[in-house]
């Protein structure tokens, strides 16, 4: 890349726009002044953001909820997510109703894929065992009056 770069005249007027999710790999050389110079970090998108994102990717999906009430929902449970891992969790939805032959995609597809996404436990006998686990490492570690009932 470096030498594709020290290639271009000087009085050619080429702008070079390039992305990481991982800067702290970058090569020292890339960010020398005359090169990628000027960093503009995105961070990950708040509530609202993720709404938005989520009504692009949810366009033509036949829902059995209203659109909005599902972004709603989506965004309120995934909280660091980006667009990638909100349209993997409408993807993955989306082939959750359809193996089940259904033409729409209900709240339980949505908070299947919502699990897998954020666990990636598939196997649905697992996920009792964890969530007893880990409710009675939290109540042990809490010690609360309001015991935890559903840890995920």
């Amino acid at each position: 890349m470096l030498t594709e770069m020290d290639g271009f005249e000087s009085d050619m007027k080429v702008v070079v726009i390039a992305a990481t999710n991982r800067p702290e790999a970058l090569d020292p050389a890339l960010c020398r002044p005359g090169r990628f110079s000027r960093k503009v970090l995105v961070g990950e998108p708040d509530d609202e953001g993720r709404k938005k994102i989520l009504a692009v990717h949810l366009r033509g999906v036949p829902l059995e909820e209203d659109v909005h009430l599902i972004c709603d929902l989506v965004a309120s449970l995934t909280p660091g997510f980006v667009g990638a891992d909100l349209a993997n969790i409408v993807n993955e939805a989306a082939l959750l109703a359809a193996r089940r032959g259904s033409e729409t995609v209900t709240r339980e597809d949505i908070m299947e894929a919502i699990e897998r996404a954020k666990f990636g436990i598939n196997d649905k006998q697992l996920r009792p065992k964890w969530t007893a686990r880990s409710s009675r490492l939290s109540n042990s570690q809490l010690r609360s009056r309001h015991p935890l009932h559903y840890n995920t």
